[in-house]
């Protein structure tokens, strides 16, 4: 059977939304219904902030019905404060439309045993945010920090290549799923739930849902550090992130040059709006060396990232070369602080971990370090 629009909003229709028995498709809280031609299924349900707890258990009986369909894959299900353009009511004063849309909706409850939840993001793509967030992850593993790593990239997820993992995820009770693992690491992707070569054509409140569902319907465990790959550029799945639950920090990837930098101010300033610290600024493709004559080049420029993270007063992470080794490593699923962690690479992003982590631990040091051996 393929699932259609009309079946889901029937089905719909018999979940209640309060003592009255309205139904939620009658309440007029529903987004619009998207079923992609997989038969997966995304909506979102309008609630005001104050509701949020007892309108979760609609959310949950909501993605239940639409589980239960025939010809369903998936079901993405979110609740959102952002009332649509046309539902009606007062319009915002002017002061209140200049206010960030976080400003209204409360931060959710932390991801149960996750302890901190960073983000990694760029204002622009191309900078190499997400080989980044990898081996800044295998970075923190490396210095004693349990680390969970978390693929937000919905448009191009790059984790499932960058760690060399392939298969899905196995589902657990109550329809949790069980992450990924690669170097020790616990790893969740839409990558792993999509065909590889599949085209993400989803609108906002889909990406949204989609990543809301990563973060907490997963079985992440105890981990000290949850570290999210963003998408790039400062819209709907940076805010989710920022509402879905309390971020401690974010780092901003940026290349030397004064067009990527532009981007990156935007990204620093987007996460000061919705009150994010931000732990540092990386300048990712500092500087090439030539391995037949050992010229250094500044292909992208050099010193920029570092002179931004000054004027803004935030912290300066350092600087990645721009080398072959790494590339190649992230190519073939095998991250250079994993198969090389004791290179001058490694060290590197080693370096950057260490210090988000002090800062975000408050000064104390981690456990030691496991040895990594690589056969």
């Amino acid at each position: 059977m393929v699932i259609s629009r009309d079946h889901v909003l029937q089905a719909l229709s018999t979940v209640p939304v309060d003592a009255g028995g309205t139904n939620l498709v009658a309440s007029g809280r529903l987004s619009d219904v998207v079923v992609d031609d997989v038969g997966r299924v995304m909506f979102s349900i309008t609630i005001s902030p104050a509701e949020a707890p007892q309108m979760e258990h609609v959310r949950q009986a909501a993605e239940t019905v639409i589980q239960g369909l025939p010809g369903v894959k998936g079901v993405f299900a979110s609740l959102t404060a952002d009332k649509p353009a046309g539902s009606g009511g007062p319009a915002p004063s002017p002061a209140a439309a200049q206010r960030p849309r976080s400003a209204a909706q409360p931060k959710n409850q932390r991801i149960p045993g996750v302890q901190h939840v960073i983000a990694v993001a760029s204002g622009k793509g191309g900078v190499g945010k997400s080989t980044t967030a990898c081996n800044l992850a295998l970075g923190l593993k490396a210095v004693g920090v349990r680390v969970g790593l978390l693929d937000a990239d919905i448009y191009g997820p790059s984790m499932p290549k960058l760690l060399g993992i392939q298969g899905k995820p196995r589902l657990l009770d109550n329809r949790i799923l069980e992450p990924m693992e690669a170097y020790g690491i616990k790893v969740m992707s839409i990558g792993f739930l999509v065909e590889e070569e599949a085209a993400m054509i989803w609108r906002g409140p889909m990406v949204m849902s989609a990543i809301t569902q990563m973060l907490r319907e997963v079985a992440w465990g105890d981990l000290d550090v949850l570290v999210v790959d963003m998408p790039p550029g400062t819209g709907d799945a940076q805010l989710t992130m920022a509402q879905a639950t309390p971020l401690a920090g974010a780092v901003i990837v940026s290349t030397p040059q004064d067009l990527a930098l532009i981007d990156a101010r935007r990204g620093v300033s987007m996460f000061k709006r919705v009150e994010v610290p931000i732990l540092g600024i990386v300048e990712n493709m500092a500087t090439f060396v030539c391995p037949h004559c050992g010229q250094s080049s500044h292909i992208f420029g050099h010193g920029g990232a570092r002179t931004e993270a000054e004027r803004l007063g935030v912290p300066f992470l350092g600087e990645v070369p721009l080398n072959m080794s790494i590339r190649e490593l992230s190519d073939a699923g095998r991250p250079v602080v994993a198969v090389d962690p004791e290179g001058p690479h490694a060290r590197i992003y080693k370096d950057m971990a260490q210090q988000v982590w002090t800062t975000l631990s408050g000064g104390s040091a981690a456990r030691p370090a496991p040895r990594i051996v690589i056969e």
